[in-house]
């Protein structure tokens, strides 16, 4: 018998590992924070003496999810400026609360937050674009979790620097102090090609290319945006970061709302990551992204919840599901976007677009031990004929029970493990009086 750390069981194991089918009575075997068997849980409880068996019957074992595209710690913003246009929601309330509110402080606490959510759901990667990223790296580590975060640089002064070059430096040094970790991925996030003239855009790049470091930025997020850039440029925003060099395998583009079909080709031969954010797209009006058009066209479509004062959660599975049913509308085709190709979106697709296909995102020997454990005895699952349909269609983030990241539960049975969940309620409450009494005064 060889020894373990867990042998984690379900009715049903999906390791989303390109041409594998479902596992029934499945398990991975655990050992430090790799996987290290996958199979037949009968035949594999007779090679292996595990500390821990975890899991069990009416249980679904999944790799952990990814959320692709967020600013987390905007949770503390979460409707704070609900139903209005883009720009007025941006440029009228976001910003300007950003200016009165963030800080160090109010990251790290928000980010408590929003990692109690995320895990809630099943997500144990997710890429941020945000400030103060030194804080959030702290308390990602602190609760578990894997993350590729991004230091958001801009054109304009902020509460985070004062000139281009100050947030470029800034950004450098915070790559370079966090380079190798084992959980954090730190990259550089120019906010868009509207935010960011074509030196910041290039200088950023550079940075990117100098730690292999992904760059992080939103791009033809509306119609407006389109429109602004072919007046300053003469070009549309995707064609534009080509032109100036940006364009490659190691940026992840945001929403992708408005490309042309010569602009979906190109993102196809550079190799782009693309997060597809369908709530916030609909909230927002942004438009419908042609996610079917993209995924033909060989373009690395994941999704991401985008942060919550826009969407207004940060439920990749509800993505999963809204992303489905949207397509097939937008196509008028029940069968565009079927539910595998949407769990793989969120799954092994987003793993890939992160410059992370080889830890995490499928269940497979050598890989990091990211996976989830799913109670799937409830009313809105049962009876099971496809278990794909059953997670895209109607699994909720409630269902999730257990979260294991990089070989560590760091969600037990419902509960998060690191931190008391309480204490991160009552933070967010307390944020939550100041803002509303000083809006009020």
């Amino acid at each position: 018998m060889i020894d373990a750390d867990y042998m984690i069981h379900g009715d049903y194991l999906l390791t989303m590992a390109d041409g594998e089918e479902p596992l029934t009575d499945g398990a991975a075997v655990v050992k430090g924070d790799k996987i290290i068997d996958v199979g037949n849980y009968t035949e594999l409880a007779t090679k292996y003496n595990a500390k821990h068996y975890i899991g069990g019957g009416f249980r679904l074992i999944l790799p952990g999810l990814i959320n692709t595209h967020t600013h987390a710690a905007m949770v503390y913003f979460r409707g704070i400026a609900d139903d209005m246009p883009f720009r007025d929601w941006l440029e009228g309330y976001i910003w300007p609360a950003e200016n009165r509110w963030l800080s160090a402080e109010f990251v790290s606490d928000a980010m408590e937050l929003a990692c109690l959510e995320m895990v809630r759901a099943g997500i144990t990667t997710f890429c941020d674009m945000y400030f103060f990223e030194d804080a959030a790296a702290v308390i990602v580590k602190e609760i578990g979790m894997r993350a590729v975060l991004g230091r958001g640089v801009l054109d304009f002064p902020s509460v985070s620097a004062k000139t281009p070059d100050e947030y470029i430096e800034s950004a450098e040094e915070y790559i370079k102090k966090w380079n190798g970790d084992e959980l954090i991925s730190p990259s550089i996030a120019p906010h868009s090609p509207y935010a960011c003239g074509p030196d910041t855009l290039k200088k950023a790049k550079k940075v990117a290319d100098k730690y292999n470091a992904i760059l992080h930025t939103h791009l033809s997020e509306t119609e407006w945006e389109v429109n602004e850039i072919g007046k300053r440029y003469g070009r549309s925003p995707i064609d534009h970061l080509e032109n100036i060099g940006v364009l490659d395998n190691n940026v992840l583009a945001a929403h992708c709302v408005w490309p042309s079909d010569s602009e979906m080709d190109l993102l196809a031969r550079r190799k782009t990551g693309v997060s597809h954010c369908v709530d916030s797209n609909l909230k927002l009006a942004s438009g419908f992204a042609p996610v079917v058009s993209m995924l033909d066209r060989g373009v690395k479509v994941c999704l991401g919840t985008d942060g919550a004062a826009s969407n207004n959660d940060l439920d990749i599975i509800a993505e999963m599901g809204a992303a489905a049913r949207l397509h097939k509308a937008a196509a008028g085709d029940p069968t565009a976007l079927n539910a595998k190709q949407a769990l793989r979106m969120a799954t092994l697709s987003g793993a890939e677009a992160l410059g992370l296909g080889d830890k995490t995102g499928s269940i497979e020997k050598g890989k990091q031990a990211d996976i989830l454990i799913v109670n799937m005895k409830k009313p809105h699952l049962l009876p099971i004929y496809d278990i794909f349909s059953h997670i895209v269609y109607s699994m909720r983030s409630s269902d999730v029970e257990s979260v294991m990241i990089n070989g560590e539960v760091v969600q037990d049975r419902g509960v998060l493990v690191k931190k008391s969940e309480d204490e991160i309620m009552d933070k967010a409450i307390r944020w939550n009086r100041r803002i509303k009494e000083e809006t009020r005064s």
